[in-house]
């Protein structure tokens, strides 16, 4: 029985109806690279019964403590039923990305059972007329609750589902498991009264570390909600969402980014992928005659992971707030004063470790109220949503080929969360020399998910032809 971190509880509490808090994965392969160029639906079903052992997302469900006094238990599932998680579906004829697209909207639509372990597993065929893709290529789209994913020690499906090249002298452990009882009601109100104990006395011991810092930096509580800085415009993307969600996604060739990212002195390619959003972005909006004549605001968790966190549970993720300088119509331009921004954005961003230390220390009833207010309609939640315009998360992704069951993964992508007032989302990943941006957002604010993804297309050839970046 292991208890959830306060960083993860945060998304459990921030979970309401029609914007629930997980995030889908999106995995594409070549099956003509599997044993006799085929892979069955049994096959994946079997490879993922050999691998429940090898990551606890797989098997951990959700214990409440009564009242919610505390923040909740994860047990070994005593009734775990693998067929219950995996499923199998095929696309219409004539299957096209277009069908694709919808078929993984309506996936991540759909809120998960948060009575069994987190998380849903789809096996997508049909995938018959994409012209990017192999022939017979099928895809596999994970869904799992934010809570359940450990950004600190790497325990994710990525790791757990695949193999390396034949041959890779990396060992895969052979772990197993075994289901708990779920405790009684008596021992969970046990533990929460010694934990709240505890975590009201840590609480105290954190704020009076933080007093002498706090009497020196001179901080205003607004600074919190970013309220004393400049406020972001109002876009299509800055109004209440409904339960449907739309995506689309684009890849690049990482040495193209790079190649770009190279033509601009103190560039990276988060600057670089930020600069495509935000062509993105104007060209959209342009096209609706909507653009805001200030920049737009975005955003920025940034994956972070000290020394010797590998194994403390919990995410740790830094927030930077910028502006994507949409305002500039040059492309070159655009990326270079992204890059200055981005530098003066560093020095603001909400520190990782002190966030996190005070998620650790709050009781559950405190970080429940906390988190329903962040995620409220009105009020300072709402507030600081307003903001920013979107949301742009970067994070790295395996550099060399993985298989699932001999099949090579060739597309490596996901989609995020949104929420009211904050209705679009980029997801970056990197896999084995492919950049992907991938977009979700609301139906009815962005009922054309397949034109931002095809601005996102030429934004960046736009980006690539001012630098003169040609591919390599």
């Amino acid at each position: 029985m292991r208890q959830l971190s306060g960083s993860d509880a945060w998304f459990l509490y921030s979970d309401k109806a029609g914007q629930h808090q997980h995030i889908s994965t999106i995995y594409i392969y070549d099956q003509s690279t599997a044993p006799g160029g085929t892979v069955r639906f049994k096959s994946i079903l079997n490879h993922v019964r050999e691998r429940l052992g090898s990551s606890r997302i797989f098997r951990q469900k959700l214990v409440d403590v009564p009242l919610n006094i505390d923040y909740p238990y994860w047990i070994e599932d005593p009734h775990f039923q693998l067929e219950f998680h995996v499923r199998h579906i095929a696309l219409p004829q004539p299957g096209d990305w277009r069908q694709f697209c919808i078929q993984v909207s309506r996936l991540h639509s759909r809120p998960l059972d948060m009575t069994r372990p987190v998380w849903e597993m789809y096996v997508i065929e049909g995938l018959d007329n994409i012209p990017f893709l192999p022939q017979n290529a099928f895809a596999v789209v994970t869904k799992v609750h934010h809570a359940a994913i450990d950004d600190a020690t790497g325990d994710d499906f990525t790791i757990a589902l695949h193999d390396l090249p034949a041959g890779s002298d990396v060992p895969r452990k052979a772990l197993h498991w075994h289901p708990e009882s779920e405790p009684g009601a008596l021992q969970l109100l046990a533990l929460a009264w010694f934990n709240n104990t505890t975590k009201l006395l840590e609480s105290i011991q954190t704020l009076c570390d933080k007093l002498p810092v706090v009497g020196k930096r001179s901080i205003d509580p607004d600074d919190l909600l970013h309220r004393s800085e400049e406020k972001a415009p109002e876009t299509r993307f800055d109004r209440e969402i409904t339960p449907h969600r739309v995506w689309d996604a684009r890849f690049f060739a990482l040495r193209d980014i790079d190649a770009i990212t190279a033509s601009v002195p103190g560039a990276s390619r988060n600057e670089t992928v930020t600069a495509i959003c935000s062509g993105a972005a104007r060209r959209y909006l342009d096209a609706r005659d909507e653009t805001p004549e200030t920049s737009l605001w975005a955003l920025l968790p940034i994956h972070v992971q000290a020394p010797g966190d590998r194994e403390t549970p919990g995410h740790r993720v830094q927030l930077t707030r910028m502006r994507i300088m949409s305002d500039i119509d040059d492309p070159l331009a655009r990326l270079q004063a992204v890059v200055q921004e981005a530098a003066r954005a560093r020095e603001h961003s909400l520190s990782a470790n002190e966030v996190n230390e005070m998620q650790e220390v709050l009781p559950s009833t405190t970080m429940t109220l906390a988190a329903r207010t962040i995620a409220a309609r009105f009020g300072p939640g709402r507030r600081y949503r307003e903001n920013h315009n979107m949301v742009i998360s970067i994070t790295p992704g395996p550099e060399q080929p993985l298989y699932l069951c001999g099949a090579r993964l060739v597309a490596f992508t996901g989609m995020s969360i949104i929420l009211d007032n904050l209705a679009l989302s980029h997801t970056v990943t990197t896999y084995d020399g492919e950049l992907s941006i991938a977009a979700v957002s609301d139906r009815k604010i962005m009922p054309d998910p397949g034109f931002y993804a095809d601005c996102l297309q030429i934004a960046f050839e736009e980006l690539q032809a001012a630098v003169g970046g040609q591919a390599v």
